[in-house]
C-alpha cells in the first residue's frame, strides 16, 4: 500500500468545477493582481483569524519580512527566535538586517521555550518571532506580556497553525503582527506560492499594503517609501477562496487522525523506554496537526524501513538553524541550544491530511509497531 505525505490532485477534484469556473473568470476579467477576490479572501480570513486586517502577499517568506520592516525593525536590531523553524524564519530577520537571537525550544511541543526568552533581550532586542510549530499555537499569553513588559513587537509565525486555537482564541488577537503561508501542501494550500500578515493595527496595515506595492501611497506611481513587488495573485485567492469553507473539517481530521495514531502506537511507545515519542497536544491548545511528528532514536533507520513499506515521510527540521552555514557568522557553536539539535536527528513526520484513509493510517501505524518490535532488544532475564 503506497501512503504519501500529501495527495492535492484528490483535493483538487474535488473542488475542480468551482475552481475551474473562477480562475477561468478571473481570466476574462484581466484582474491577475490583486482586485475585488483578493480583498475578500483578505476579510475572510482575518475574520477567521481573530485579526482587523488581512494583507495578502507573494509568500510567506515575504510576509515576514514585511511584517519586520512595516515596525522599523532593522539594522542593529535584535529578533527572539526559534533555531528550529524552517530557514524562513531567520532569514527575514536577516534580510531586514536584523540578528537572530535564538533560544531554545520544548522538547515535547517543539515550540520555543517561553521561559528562556526573558534572559536574552537587551537593549538591542526590537521583536520576538516565535513559531507555531506543526499546527500547535505557542503559549501566546506569557509571549504578549513579555513583549508587553519590554516594549517589544510580537510577529508571531503562524505559517503552519491557521485554523488552530489557544483556550478557544484563535492566532491572530493581540500580536502586533501574525503571518501565514499558502504554500500547496499547508493546511490551506494554493496553487504556488502566497501568504498574508494579519494585524489589527491600522498604521502597520496601510504601511503594509505600501510595502506590498512597490511603496507605493495613494497613486501607483507615488513613491513615499521603498517597497516590494510582492501581491497575492487573483488566481490564487479564487482556489484559497473555494477551500476555506473546508478547512474546519480539513482540520478536525488531521485530528482524528493524529488521535487514531496515538491510540495505535501508545503502547509500543511506552513500552520502548523513550526511543519512541508521540506528539504533545497542550490542553489549552486546538492543534491542527499540519504535521504528526514523532521522535525515535534510530530516526534514519525507521525513516528507512518505512521507505521500504511505501510509506513517505519527512524530516522537519534535519539541522538548527544556528548550525547552517548561512547563520554561523552569528559566532553561535554546537551544544549552544541541546534540545533542538538532539530533536532535529529524532524528528521524523508521519503521513498526516484529510485525503488519507483509517486504513492507511492503520498501515503506517502497524509498520512503525513493527519497526520498534524489532528494534528493541530481548530482555535478560537471570536464573
Amino acid at each position: 500500500m503506497k501512503v504519501s505525505l500529501a495527495d492535492l490532485r484528490t483535493q483538487y477534484y474535488e473542488l475542480k468545477e468551482q475552481i475551474d469556473a473562477g480562475i477561468a473568470e478571473v481570466i476574462d476579467s484581466g484582474l491577475f493582481c490583486g482586485g475585488p477576490r483578493v480583498a475578500r479572501l483578505e476579510q475572510e480570513i482575518a475574520d477567521l483569524c481573530g485579526a482587523k486586517h488581512g494583507i495578502g502577499v507573494a509568500s510567506g517568506t515575504d510576509a515576514l519580512i514585511l511584517a519586520l520592516e512595516a515596525y522599523g525593525i532593522g539594522q542593529g536590531d535584535e529578533v527572539i527566535t526559534t533555531p528550529f523553524s524552517f530557514g524562513a524564519t531567520s532569514e527575514a530577520i536577516a534580510r531586514v538586517g536584523a540578528r537572530p537571537v535564538y533560544v531554545d525550544i520544548d522538547p515535547h511541543t517543539f515550540n520555543i521555550n517561553v521561559a528562556s526568552i526573558e534572559a536574552q533581550i537587551t537593549p538591542r532586542t526590537k521583536a520576538i518571532l516565535p513559531v507555531d510549530l506543526y499546527g500547535q499555537m505557542c503559549d501566546r499569553n506569557a509571549l504578549q506580556s513579555l513583549a508587553k513588559k519590554y516594549n517589544l513587537r510580537l510577529i508571531v509565525d503562524s505559517a503552519q497553525s491557521i485554523g488552530a486555537a489557544q483556550n478557544g482564541t484563535p492566532i491572530a488577537p493581540n500580536n502586533d503582527a501574525t503571518t501565514l503561508s499558502f504554500y500547496p501542501t499547508k493546511n490551506l494550500g494554493a496553487y504556488g506560492d502566497g501568504g498574508m500578515i494579519l494585524t489589527s493595527n491600522d498604521e502597520a496595515a496601510e504601511i503594509l499594503r505600501s510595502l506590498r506595492g512597490h511603496g507605493t501611497h495613494g497613486h501607483k506611481y507615488h513613491y513615499v517609501r521603498v517597497g516590494y513587488c510582492s501581491r497575492l495573485d487573483a488566481i490564487q485567492a479564487v482556489v484559497l477562496e473555494n477551500k476555506l469553507p473546508l478547512l474546519n473539517g480539513w482540520n478536525e481530521l488531521r485530528r482524528r487522525y493524529a488521535h487514531l495514531y496515538n491510540a495505535l502506537l501508545t503502547d509500543v511507545a511506552q513500552e520502548s523506554d523513550g526511543a519512541l515519542c508521540l506528539p504533545c497536544e497542550t490542553g489549552d491548545n486546538y492543534h491542527i496537526y499540519h504535521q504528526y511528528t514523532v521522535r525515535h532514536t534510530h530516526r534514519d533507520a525507521l525513516q528507512a524501513y518505512l521507505k521500504q513499506q511505501e510509506i513517505a515521510t519527512e524530516i522537519y527540521y534535519p539541522a538548527p538553524l544556528h548550525l547552517q552555514p548561512a547563520y554561523t557568522h552569528y559566532g553561535y557553536q554546537e551544544g549552544d541550544f541541546p534540545i533542538s539539535e538532539k530533536v532535529s536527528n529524532e524528528v521524523l513526520s508521519l503521513p498526516i491530511h484529510p485525503e488519507l484513509t483509517e486504513e492507511q493510517i492503520q498501515y503506517v501505524a502497524k509498520h512503525v509497531v513493527a519497526f520498534q518490535k524489532s528494534h528493541t532488544p530481548e530482555p535478560t532475564y537471570q536464573r
